[in-house]
């Protein structure tokens, strides 16, 4: 059996490791690479093993709407050297620990948890006391574009963000959740 490790959102930095599996001292058998590798600019992708697992397959067994595309290929090689010249790995790490000591001060009846690693951080909310969409509806208002996922608000920023930016942003997650009604619990 193989582990698979689907590092697609979370790989290339954002939870302030190069992959998210290294936090848990894994080693994967292959790797999926996605979003990140192509840089902002357009679609990439990659699966990477070692040659006993990529020896398995043969031509026509695997395709993919933008392996091999040339264009891809040189935007994923810059956007590495990027990653390592830029340092956005220890960025990521850094800012990400400063966002969430910020959000982690936050005291609201509604937030269930704020948890994250790196640059990849996200608030739950107990949807029996505030709508998490209506949350993120508040933030759009303000600036803050996020996704509510099953009631956790996910926050992942550019990897080339900088302290003043991460400093605003947490001012407006403040502002936007002290606007918001919040529901009270029955028994209280």
């Amino acid at each position: 059996m193989l582990f698979i490790a689907d590092e697609v959102q979370t790989g290339l930095g954002r939870t302030g490791r190069l992959l998210a599996c290294e936090h848990e001292n894994l080693r994967p058998d292959a790797l999926i690479l996605g979003k990140a590798l192509g840089g902002g600019l357009l679609p990439a992708s990659a699966f990477l093993a070692r040659s006993e697992v990529m020896d398995v397959f043969t031509p026509g067994d695997h395709g993919s709407t933008f392996g091999g595309n040339p264009l891809a290929c040189a935007v994923a090689l810059e956007a590495l050297d990027v990653l390592e010249d830029e340092r956005l790995v220890e960025r990521s790490r850094e800012l990400g620990e400063n966002f969430l000591k910020q959000l982690k001060k936050i005291e609201n009846p509604a937030i269930r948890e704020v948890r994250g690693r790196g640059l990849f951080i996200g608030i739950e909310l107990d949807p029996e006391r505030v709508s998490p969409r209506l949350f993120c509806e508040k933030l759009a208002q303000r600036g803050i574009l996020t996704k509510d996922t099953h009631g956790v608000v996910r926050f992942a920023p550019p990897l080339v963000i900088g302290q003043e930016q991460i400093d605003w942003a947490a001012a407006q997650i403040r502002t936007a959740l002290g606007q918001l009604k919040i529901r009270r619990d029955e028994a209280a």
